[in-house]
């Protein structure tokens, strides 16, 4: 098990990481996280909600997302509450002090999954969430130190040297674990690294002898690896920013964002910079407008129209410039986002962005769904298929004539202006399908005066390839005998 001094600090990739290594081995290994809190999440074949840390952590052992792999969910709505999905279906929206009164059946539920997982595989891999170190929660932990003693995990701690003092956040985490778990920690790692590994021996040599946990590696910060984030807390405004890019790509980075993961494909194009912003300024020099998910529809909506955000957008469309928005970013291209059942917060109406002629109300009901879907938007050429998945709440329908990109589904799916440059879409995935990234860019190519391009990399095979390079850090940098020898080991 990889547990953290903090959230942030690397306990996705160094779990994805590891379970990649273990998958070359030929193990059959397998991902798990009790409960995680995201908002980015993906639908599985089986029409289920999970995070999408535990799907690409299920990809890189070359293995289809199970929820069983992250069964508990937790979706902050804002105002302290969250929608929790157990076993991949939501079953409520609770305070944090709600959802702790049903602590005792939610640990069946991890401690269910988790049994049920590991009865099929050789090895898992399990993650734990925050800090095992929150005194206030550990009587009610069911993701850190209790999984690890439920699971007989033996427990790597990982530590970010990014944030600075690394050694007393160590330190810190290790002295207020409660002294039944110390046993279960065999070690730590450091990790996001950057300068001369020989100017940081000195300090591990002294720290030997203040914490009785061997170092398993130093993790250099890495660039040149493109690997799915886990949530959009750590966005930053230079985000796959390449300088000297013909292409400018503009992401509204909304308070609540949601499944920015939409928008990874385009790292594979190396004429193209996408920057996630708030700056209105940023979003007029931008050669097109992507708005993504969110988890709170109006109240992210609401952001846009009180900090110039809509005007920005609206300067853009008058620009003829392309603008494109995912789920929530969809919801907000029509005139009205309704909420009568006061579904994400207080109920009422807001005014969408009024680029297309479609209106929102929010419902209970959830829509989750794998699907392929016949997609026709002549703006791109585009007459063919893409794969994808949905998962909103919220119906939404035309209040006059509207141009589908789906006839098979209607605005139930998308809609787009006649021109074509305003769409609209419940289509997550939908740039990694190639075909549809590739006439996307190239429709941005056409309006700057560059030439197009006949083909564009494989996003599949790209993603596959650097996960194999993400081992390859892991293996080139951690001291893989001593992690081995804990997990062959155990407890």
């Amino acid at each position: 098990m990889f547990q953290g001094t903090g959230s942030g600090v690397g306990k996705s990739l160094l779990t994805a990481a590891f379970c990649r290594i273990l998958h070359q081995n030929g193990l059959r290994v397998a991902p798990f996280k009790a409960q995680n809190m995201a908002l980015n999440s993906f639908v599985t074949a089986d029409g289920k909600e999970m995070g999408r840390a535990q799907v690409y952590q299920a990809e890189a052992c070359g293995l289809r997302p199970d929820v069983r792999m992250n069964p508990i969910l937790l979706k902050p709505t804002g105002e302290m509450r969250s929608q929790v999905i157990l076993l991949g279906k939501p079953a409520a929206t609770l305070s944090g002090r709600d959802y702790y009164a049903h602590h005792q059946k939610h640990l069946q539920i991890a401690q269910s999954a988790y049994d049920s997982l590991a009865g099929e595989f050789d090895v898992i891999v399990i993650e734990g969430a925050g800090s095992p170190a929150e005194i206030n929660l550990q009587h009610r932990d069911l993701v850190n130190m209790k999984m690890a003693e439920y699971a007989g995990a033996p427990v790597i701690l990982i530590g970010d040297i990014d944030r600075g003092g690394v050694f007393a956040w160590l330190k810190g985490t290790y002295d207020l674990i409660q002294d039944l778990h110390k046993p279960l920690l065999r070690g730590y790692l450091i990790n996001k690294f950057r300068g001369d590994r020989g100017l940081l021996q000195p300090g591990i040599d002294q720290f030997a002898r203040i914490l009785p946990l061997p170092c398993m590696g130093v993790l250099p910060w890495f660039q040149d690896i493109t690997v799915d984030q886990e949530d959009g807390v750590h966005l930053h405004e230079s985000a796959r920013f390449r300088s000297g890019a013909s292409l400018q790509i503009a992401v509204v980075k909304l308070p609540r964002i949601s499944n920015f993961t939409d928008f990874t494909p385009f790292d594979v194009e190396e004429d193209i910079s996408i920057t996630f912003t708030s700056a209105p300024d940023r979003l007029k020099k931008s050669d097109c407008i992507l708005i993504p998910g969110t988890k709170n529809t109006r109240a992210d909506l609401q952001f846009l129209h009180e900090n110039g955000l809509s005007e920005a957008i609206h300067a853009a469309r008058a620009a003829g410039k392309p603008i494109w928005g995912i789920c929530g970013g969809y919801q907000m291209l029509g005139l009205t986002v309704s909420d009568p059942l006061g579904v994400e917060g207080p109920s009422g109406a807001t005014p969408g962005l009024g680029l297309l002629p479609v209106e929102t109300v929010m419902t209970f009901d959830k829509w989750l769904e794998q699907t392929e879907i016949p997609l026709e938007i002549p703006a791109l050429g585009l007459d063919g298929r893409a794969t994808g998945y949905e998962i909103h709440m919220g119906k939404t329908s035309a209040s006059g004539p509207v141009q589908h990109i789906s006839p098979e589904k209607g605005e139930e799916l998308g809609a787009m202006a006649d021109d074509g440059l305003v769409l609209g879409t419940y289509l997550h995935g939908i740039f990694e399908n190639d075909e549809v990234r590739l006439a996307f860019l190239n429709l941005l190519r056409r309006r700057k005066g560059l030439c197009e391009r006949r083909e564009t990399i494989c996003y599949k095979a790209f993603k596959e390839q650097n996960m194999d390079k993400l081992a390859e850090w892991m293996k080139t940098n951690a001291d893989m005998d001593k992690i081995m020898s804990v997990l062959n080991k155990g407890l």
